[in-house]
């Protein structure tokens, strides 16, 4: 049994697996032979075949020398015979049909009968009347004339072409000679056939061999394919088990041997020794609390035909892997046994998410039951699935009155529903909204609570109550101190204008308005202060909020849950934006009524202060389909404090976007006038009626009443606007028109060396940041 840190199995190599899987050859060396003898017997065979050719001509050719030599020793003594028997008594026999009977041993055979001055004395059978000598018959220059007996029998070829074997025998006494001619085409004639009937065997042979040998070269190709196609199957199927973290097993039950891929191997860190592994070794590897293979086999020999078990086993390295196997009992039709073949499955990260989700569902009550909102969830059955100490408190319920799966009327009856004082929407929810409500409630004790209402995307409900008691008194000390302030800045003009109507008095009465001047000044040093003050105390609590309401929109320490939170949240940040941005006007406003501004003039370029100006209202101008357009001569400069500047032209834009309804326009033109430059800020929107226009410029004077107000806003975008660009020598007009639109007219110096604007001591224009963050924010007119 292998150690945990070893990386190799060991197994009994003589076992057999019925059922066969695609694998590597056992020997090397074997496959190495077989890929040469593939190519051995072709080439033995081709060397049998030539060999078997050169024999069979050699054969062949022995043949015919044999025959050759035979007649030529046949035409010799015959020629030997008839020159004896043409002369038996010292006479000349000049019948030659006695020595050449006709008969079929001697096809084609001539006899020529010469005399001593090579004339032709008869011939059998006889010649044509033209020939007369033997030089006629065989040709000039032939041996056979000149050497008569001793060359013996010669094969010549005649001046017809016909080869013969020629004999020549002198007749005794020297009366004449006999010459033998035989034709040898007659005496091949045998032996053609014979050479044509061996080369039609050894062609059929040549036949068969080669036909063996290419069904042999077919077969061996087919076989390598066959092979190549098992290697790339085997090898596909490995990647993909790898791929998917599975090992492929095949567990011989009656043997007590199984089978692992390569995929199951490389999944647990081993290395394959044997091609099957023992029941033994691999039991040793399951960890002692998932079962063992026994009570596995246990089950199977009770007639359990597949399993689906998962189990924990260990690698090469020591540590425990979680595999869920799926296997299937399999009979062979080989030898009947049964095989449990399937797969197991690498889920450690399934059981590491498991583990995981139950942490985080840990976490998850913990944090709800951490946060200060009474909160509560129901399912699809309006069965209770979570709340916390802070619902259980506010409807008077016990932990165990409060269990999961408990049903609403059954909790809301085991419960005190708290009394009600009053009820609020909240701003832009509607109470009729079925998927999502919000609002404000006022309880009997004088606690505020913003209840909010969702639905879940699987057809629960999530209630969340939250305490918004010390919002709402600061809100309403924030409305009272509003409320005061308007009044104080109201009484400061009233002031005002009693001190300018007291400077135009009798001289006699200018200690006296001295004296009131002294007044106002101390009054609105007091009202500075105040505000100062109160900027304080109201941004304090205003930064925290929009910073948490931030921090918990952008869920910069983790996701909230519910995704309706992130809009709640973003609500409360605009909401104080909005607030702190309100404040800012009012300061901003103090600030140049008591004419605390100092502006540092210089020329600028009109395009790219126009076009500073229109960045922070194109999203909102894009969401509304506003169109803005400019329309600015190349060159033009204007004389001005690049960020009052930039501060008048946004919130002149901003205004024409915000009262310009959906799909309408905004211009935006410059021009030269004389020593003045006009801008002019144009739009098509809801316009203003006639009587209203006058009043406009006003510090918190707005056309829309409390009754009728769509749009939000403090009412002092427009005032210090008029207030900024008369500080720069310049006047504001307005023209307007009901439902046609509102032309908002802009003078200002010239742009010229030796023009420069009066500045104003004490005090400086809201800086580059304040007036970014301004630009963020719509201002009411």
């Amino acid at each position: 049994m292998p150690e945990a840190g070893s990386a190799s199995f060991s197994a009994r190599a003589d076992s057999t697996l019925a059922i066969s899987w695609p694998m590597r050859a056992r020997d090397p060396r074997f496959g190495q032979a077989e890929r040469w003898l593939r190519y051995a017997v072709p080439g033995t065979l081709a060397v049998f075949l030539a060999c078997l050719a050169g024999l069979a001509a050699l054969h062949i050719q022995g043949q015919r020398a044999e025959i050759l030599a035979g007649a030529r020793a046949e035409v010799e003594g015959f020629a030997r015979l008839a020159a004896r028997a043409a002369a038996p008594a010292g006479t000349v026999v000049s019948d030659l049909r006695a020595l050449l009977p006709e008969n079929e041993r001697h096809p084609g055979r001539r006899l020529l009968l010469v005399r001593p001055d090579a004339r032709i004395a008869a011939a059998h059978p006889p010649l044509p009347a033209e020939i007369h000598t033997l030089a006629q018959v065989l040709g000039e220059g032939e041996p056979l004339s000149i050497l008569g007996e001793r060359a013996g029998a010669m094969t010549l070829e005649l001046p017809g072409g016909e080869t013969v074997l020629a004999a020549l025998h002198s007749l005794p006494g020297g009366i004449g000679r006999v010459a033998v001619l035989q034709p040898v085409e007659p005496l091949l004639r045998g032996w053609s056939a014979r050479t044509r009937d061996q080369i039609v065997l050894i062609a059929a042979s040549a036949l068969v061999i080669i036909g063996v040998g290419f069904a042999y070269g077919l077969q061996t190709r087919q076989a390598a394919r066959a092979d190549r196609a098992r290697e790339r199957m085997r090898g596909r199927l490995e990647t993909a088990l790898r791929r998917g973290a599975c090992g492929l097993w095949d567990w011989d039950i009656a043997r007590g041997r199984i089978y692992w891929s390569d995929s199951m191997y490389s999944l647990l860190g081993y290395q394959r020794q044997h091609e099957y592994l023992s029941f033994g070794d691999i039991n040793g590897l399951v960890h002692p609390d998932d079962g063992d293979l026994y009570s596995l086999a246990r089950g199977l020999a009770a007639n359990q035909t597949f399993i689906d078990h998962a189990f924990r086993m260990r690698g090469a390295d020591g540590a425990y892997v979680w595999l869920r196997a799926r296997a299937e009992v399999v009979a062979d039709s080989a030898d009947g046994g049964r095989h449990l073949v399937g797969i197991a499955t690498d889920i450690s990260e399934q059981r590491a998410l498991e583990e995981t989700n139950a942490a985080a569902d840990m976490r998850l009550r913990d944090a709800v039951e951490a946060i200060s909102e009474a909160f509560v969830l129901w399912d699809t059955g309006n069965r209770l699935v979570l709340c916390n100490s802070k619902f259980r408190h506010l409807h008077a319920l016990s932990p165990e009155d409060a269990q999961s799966g408990r049903g609403y009327a059954d909790v809301m009856r085991r419960g005190v529903l708290p009394q009600v004082r009053r009820e609020s929407p909240e701003a832009g929810m509607a109470l009729t909204d079925i998927a999502a409500r919000t609002f404000e409630a006022e309880l009997a004790d004088g606690r505020w609570l913003q209840i909010s209402e969702r639905r879940t995307k699987d057809g629960g409900y999530v209630s969340v109550g939250t305490d918004i008691t010390s919002l709402k008194r600061n809100q309403e000390q924030l409305q009272a101190s509003e409320r005061e302030l308007i009044e104080t800045v109201k009484d400061l003009k009233r002031s005002r204008r009693t001190l300018e109507l007291q400077t135009q008095q009798l001289a006699d009465l200018a200690e006296r308005y001295l004296d009131q001047k002294a007044a106002a000044e101390t009054a609105n040093q007091a009202k500075a202060e105040f505000l100062a003050n109160m900027s304080h105390e109201l941004r304090t609590p205003l930064n925290a909020i929009i910073g948490f309401a931030d921090v918990m929109e952008n869920a910069v320490l983790g996701p909230i849950g519910t995704p309706r939170y992130t809009e709640y949240c973003r609500d409360i940040r605009e909401s104080g934006s909005h607030l702190l941005s309100m404040i800012d006007d009012i300061l901003d406003m103090a600030r140049l009524e008591a004419r605390r501004v100092r502006l540092s003039p210089r020329a600028i370029n009109a395009e790219a202060a126009i076009a500073d100006a229109l960045v922070p209202v194109s999203a909102e101008a894009r969401q509304k389909a506003v169109s803005v357009s400019v329309d600015v001569p190349a060159g033009l400069d204007l004389l001005a404090d690049p960020s009052a500047m930039h501060q008048i032209l946004v919130n002149l834009v901003e205004n024409a976007v915000k009262f310009t309804p959906t799909g309408g326009r905004v211009v935006v033109r410059a021009r030269r006038a004389g020593a003045s430059t006009h801008l002019f800020i144009e739009d098509n929107g809801i316009g203003i009626p006639r009587s209203d226009v006058a009043r406009l410029g006003r510090p918190f004077t707005q056309v829309e009443t409390q009754m009728t107000r769509s749009h939000k806003g403090s009412g002092l975008g427009l005032a210090i606007t008029r207030s900024m660009v008369e500080l720069h020598g310049g006047s504001l007009r307005i023209r307007s028109e009901e439902t046609v639109g509102t032309i908002v007219l802009v003078r200002l110096p010239a742009s010229s060396p030796h023009r420069t604007v009066p500045e104003i001591a004490a005090g400086r224009v809201p800086d580059a940041p304040r007036a970014s963050r301004r630009a963020g924010r719509p201002v009411a007119a």
